[in-house]
């Protein structure tokens, strides 16, 4: 377990544990994403809470979720383009908040309970790139989770930070991530590929000039790169960069949905 200021952290502390679409057309999207990448849709509905969306993989009423997707809500309509959002897992939301804004960075949302669900916050790093944070409740019938290299599950997280090094250095502070190794990228800078528990999850880099802002991307893995990028043109989506070969051999494409949210996908076969 690692040693903080703030006392001992969990071996989940750190842990990506969810991503969020967040859109203007729920049923468009949910479409469009179940063909691309094969998931599910599935309706939660909570009382007195806006209808939410499960993306999942595999059949029957208890396979692994992936992630979420939600209307915009009336307060954020027009101030920020439809996007995807990750979850990460932390001891202690309310501690963790008050973590980022002691080391620079802020607080979006304040933390507040999703009942049954857990309690969560969303969080800004110093130079703007915006995650959620959240501490789940314990759940007795919790579903499996899917293979870290399943067709399906998000296999690659990737930050355009305001300043790579700077970046490395903050979420290493909060999460407990670790440098795993360097890669030089040439002109575009270096790549900082980061571990959590040993394992790579993701890497960081220093955003270049045709990204506008700071900014987290999620690779999602299909079964194959070229059949993914016809489903997505077929669907009314865009692909802006790939398909390319990344070290390591696997093959990525970044894109934008129909609604204009930005996402990737990642394949070992071409």
């Amino acid at each position: 377990m690692l040693q903080t200021a703030t006392g001992a952290r969990s071996a989940t502390h750190g842990k990506f544990i969810w991503v969020e679409l967040m859109t203007p057309d729920t049923d468009a999207g949910g479409k469009f994403y179940s063909s691309v990448v094969g998931w599910k849709v599935k309706e939660m509905s909570m009382p007195d809470m806006p209808p939410y969306f499960l993306f999942e993989m595999g059949e029957g009423d208890n396979c692994p979720g992936i992630g979420g997707m939600m209307n915009f809500p009336p307060e954020l309509e027009g101030k920020i383009p439809p996007n995807w959002t990750g979850y990460v897992s932390v001891d202690d939301v309310d501690q963790m908040a008050r973590d980022y804004v002691a080391n620079g960075g802020r607080v979006q949302r304040e933390p507040e309970d999703i009942p049954g669900i857990g309690r969560f916050a969303v969080v800004a790093d110093p130079h703007g790139a915006v995650i959620c944070i959240m501490t789940p409740l314990p759940m007795e019938n919790a579903p499996p989770e899917l293979a870290p290299d399943a067709v399906g599950n998000v296999g690659w997280r990737e930050l355009y930070a305001g300043n790579g090094r700077e970046a490395m250095d903050f979420y290493g502070k909060m999460f407990g991530w670790k440098l795993d190794h360097d890669f030089d990228m040439g002109p575009m800078g270096t790549y900082h590929i980061f571990s959590h528990n040993g394992r790579q999850i993701g890497g960081m880099m220093t955003r270049p000039e045709q990204v506008p802002m700071p900014c987290w991307c999620y690779y999602f893995i299909v079964d194959a790169i070229d059949g993914a990028v016809e489903r997505v043109k077929a669907g009314g989506g865009q692909i802006l960069m790939g398909p390319m070969e990344v070290p390591g051999g696997s093959w990525i494409v970044q894109g934008m949905d129909p609604q204009g949210a930005f996402f990737a996908l990642t394949s070992a076969k071409k």
